[in-house]
């Protein structure tokens, strides 16, 4: 692959690496542009979850003392988790090129969606947790879990935000607990995902190489910069960025 390519995705990493740490929704910036590089979609996909899963481990590891005591709920939610990022990653394996081409558009657009929602989504867990409303059994979040891993696995954009509302629909817990349960949960999600991917022969392993290192040091970056930078303002740029490409996949078809 041409050295130029190499750079672009890097980039492009380093780009989704930043707003991850501030915003989310960083699979909408390097998802395009591995198929702008001429990438396959499928293939572009197992390289995008390839390179980005160290940094689901960074906000894990970063977010760790508000995971002290969850340990039992956790055995339960993280196997949950990785079974579906497999069966995710599976369903993409064996649907072919043409199927996954075909549906991409909807779930660039439902991501873009998604992420537009993140802002009045945290304020509802937030407002419910400040008045101690809202308490369900913790087990009606098991099934839209699942079903956020299985996307999670399949394609990925906008997992954390389907995550985190399938966790407020089963515990009043403060927004930071949640907050670092979804980051374990997404780590689980696709470190079974890319398990999976690693021996698809689909990935890219010199580009994965490439963003992986990218991807951590915009995260590091994003992390510097969280407290100078307006979150709102990234994640529409994001959404918008999101918008454009699923409706010109959808329109090239």
């Amino acid at each position: 692959m041409p050295p130029l390519d190499i750079a672009l995705a890097a980039l492009a990493a380093l780009a989704a690496g930043f707003v991850n740490a501030i915003a989310g929704g960083g699979t909408l910036i390097t998802y395009p542009v591995l198929v702008a590089l001429g990438l396959p979609p499928v293939s572009a996909n197992v390289t995008n979850t390839l390179a980005l899963l160290p940094g689901y481990f960074g906000g894990t590891f970063a977010q760790r003392a508000d995971l002290a005591g969850r340990g039992r709920r956790l055995l339960v939610l993280l196997p949950l988790a990785a079974l579906g990022g497999l069966c995710g990653a599976l369903l993409l394996l064996s649907s072919g090129e043409r199927l996954f081409r075909s549906v991409v558009p909807w779930l660039i657009l439902a991501a873009s969606a998604l992420l537009a929602l993140q802002a009045p989504l945290r304020r509802l867990l937030g407002g419910r947790d400040a008045k101690g409303e809202g308490r369900t059994h913790p087990l009606w979040s098991l099934v839209p879990l699942a079903i956020a891993a299985v996307y999670g696995g399949y394609f990925g954009a906008g997992l954390s935000v389907i995550v985190l509302a399938a966790l407020g629909l089963g515990s009043k817990e403060p927004l930071t607990r949640l907050n670092a349960e979804k980051q374990a949960i997404a780590s689980a999600v696709n470190l079974a995902a890319a398990a999976t991917f690693a021996f698809s022969g689909q990935g890219r392993w010199l580009l994965v190489g490439a963003m992986a290192s990218a991807a951590l040091g915009g995260g590091w970056l994003g992390g510097r910069f969280a407290g100078r930078l307006k979150p709102e303002v990234l994640r529409w740029t994001v959404v918008t960025l999101g918008l454009v490409v699923g409706l010109a996949y959808l329109i090239k078809g």
